[in-house]
């Protein structure tokens, strides 16, 4: 706990110089780095550390940009966070959108059409391995240029990226290189004090292996208390950049962990599934520091705001604690679980602010959520997103649809449209952004341990691939209806590419129908055998 963690630092801690270099990836806050270079601040307040941001350079400078950081500050540990490696979604990047590419190649009928596919999914091929060799080049010239100055520099490697890719990447990083999964405090921690660290989700490039599913394992529980920004900006030349535009959502985290067990995610093994809550007063701290420097806009970077029910207590306190700051002209957004809510947290998030949410149902059907798990009652979801509407909210609230997963079929498919229009009635056509995924199937996942049961992927299979013929298995839409979806997504392209999302739920509509609603809100107990995945297309 942190009242053991606040013991007198070692001789070693106060030598360190540390530079912290993020990776470059979408100019999103680098909140992983910030509250890491702020807890070892809190433990080791004369060690020296410096933030370089390599997502505020523009992509020709990074290279200098980081040589002129590791000559100025001389570095005898380099900790890098690597945000981004996995493509699968359906937004633009990297050349174009991936997963429209993916679907011309795979289910256009138009031999023009597949030839485009094929160019934009070269484009976007190429852009990803460019990238990823990018990232590891600049790790490595980091240590080299860091050995100009330091006799034996240390490289910690971490970040979401890392996290989930952790078994593949240390065949390409430096020996000696630590790589750590998950959250790194009580690693850095233990590293400065000259204690072993072993115990701790990680493991050194060409001198450990990674423990069999380390990732699975819990995380060392850290005490989070207000970040001090004031240390942050003086360490952080690039700090001002997020505070520039008022359109920058700034990260606040209020918990860790995620206690469900949904069948494709792999947030509740890196976080684990025990969910620490941050103390509410220290939250509010952290975010008043922030709105002192004009900030108004925040994003909770929680796995999800509210994860279960027995946390409501926790999220009404947080809520009523921000109103009682007077941070009145806030905005704020964030995942959540609304099958938590009720008509008093409606209201408080009403009040202070919240004006975007997600939720991440992924089925419109009762019965399919059930079997991938995700825990939800559809029904609950509905009834707090009316009370969420009556307590006043008129903002945009985003849907998230991954169709094809467990057991899909024309009628579920109904019961999602039928239930996606219930929502449209309550909040408004305008005010409800259906966002359609496929799975990009994870490493560590219980989908992962279906494909490997079933011999759609092989042990030892690289993840890391978006090569034709394992991409098409790790974009998850398998037959017999992955080609149904293929056209309904291409006819959404053809038809209004700049709102893909409700064009994706009028087609299928126009083909298949609506459910009535109670169908979708339903699922019988006492089923027979539950149905096994589908199986994938070759």
């Amino acid at each position: 706990m942190q009242s053991e963690t606040l013991s007198a630092p070692t001789q070693i801690a106060t030598l360190e110089r540390i530079l912290y270099v993020r990776l470059p990836c979408n100019p999103i806050f680098p909140i992983g780095v910030v509250y890491l270079a702020d807890h070892v601040h809190k433990l080791f307040p004369q060690t020296e550390q410096h933030i370089v941001d390599l997502g505020t350079v523009p992509p020709l400078d990074y290279g200098r940009a980081l040589d002129a950081a590791v000559d100025a500050f001389r570095p005898s540990l380099l900790v890098y966070s690597w945000r981004d490696i996995q493509i699968y979604a359906p937004v633009g990047g990297r050349g174009g959108n991936p997963l429209q590419h993916a679907f011309e190649v795979f289910y256009a009928r138009n031999p023009l059409v597949k030839l485009k596919g094929a160019l934009g999914g070269l484009r976007v091929t190429t852009a990803y391995y460019t990238e990823l060799w990018r990232n590891l080049r600049l790790i490595k010239r980091g240590l080299r240029r860091s050995r100009r100055h330091h006799p034996n520099p240390r490289v910690l490697v971490g970040g979401g990226a890392v996290s989930v890719f952790y078994e593949q990447l240390g065949h390409s990083l430096p020996a000696g290189t630590i790589v750590s999964v998950g959250e790194g405090e009580a690693l850095l921690e233990k590293l400065l004090r000259g204690q072993s660290f072993q115990d701790e989700r990680c493991y050194v490039v060409g001198e450990t292996q990674p423990r069999d599913r380390m990732i699975h394992e819990k995380p060392t529980d850290i005490e989070k208390t207000a970040c001090d920004y004031d240390y942050i900006q003086a360490i952080w030349p690039e700090f001002e950049y997020y505070f520039q535009d008022q359109d920058f959502y700034i990260g606040v985290q209020t918990k860790r962990g995620c206690p469900h067990n949904c069948c494709y995610c792999v947030y509740t093994v890196i976080e684990g599934k025990r969910v620490r809550i941050n103390p509410a007063d220290e939250v509010v701290a952290e975010m008043q520091q922030l709105y002192r420097r004009g900030i108004r806009n925040f994003w909770f970077t929680d796995a999800q705001f509210i994860p279960a029910r027995r946390y409501m207590n926790d999220a009404i306190e947080l809520l009523q604690k921000i109103l009682a700051a007077g941070m009145e002209d806030i905005h704020w957004a964030a995942y959540i679980r609304a099958d938590n809510l009720t008509p008093e947290l409606c209201e408080l998030m009403v009040a202070t602010g919240m004006n975007y949410f997600e939720i991440g149902i992924t089925s419109g059907s009762q019965e399919l959520v059930r079997k991938m798990r995700m825990g939800y009652n559809l029904r609950t979801v509905l009834q707090n997103c009316k009370d969420l509407k009556a307590a006043g909210f008129n903002d945009l609230v985003s849907v998230n649809y991954s169709f094809n997963v467990i057991d899909e079929r024309p009628e579920t498919i109904r019961q999602t449209i039928a239930y996606h229009r219930a929502l449209e009635e309550v909040f408004g056509r305008d005010k409800v952004e259906p966002a359609i995924f496929f799975i990009g199937l994870q490493p560590h996942t219980h989908l992962e341990a279906y494909a490997f049961e079933h011999d759609i992927l092989q042990p030892g299979y690289n993840p890391m691939s978006v090569m034709p013929w394992t991409a098409r298995k790790l974009l998850w839409n398998p037959e017999p209806l992955g080609s149904f979806f293929g056209e309904v997504c291409l006819a959404a392209w053809r038809r209004n590419p700049s709102d893909f999302g409700r064009e994706v739920m009028d087609i299928l509509e126009e083909r298949l129908g609506r459910a009535p609603l109670e169908s979708a809100l339903s699922a019988p107990m006492g089923q027979p055998h539950q149905r096994q995945l589908a199986t994938i297309s070759s």
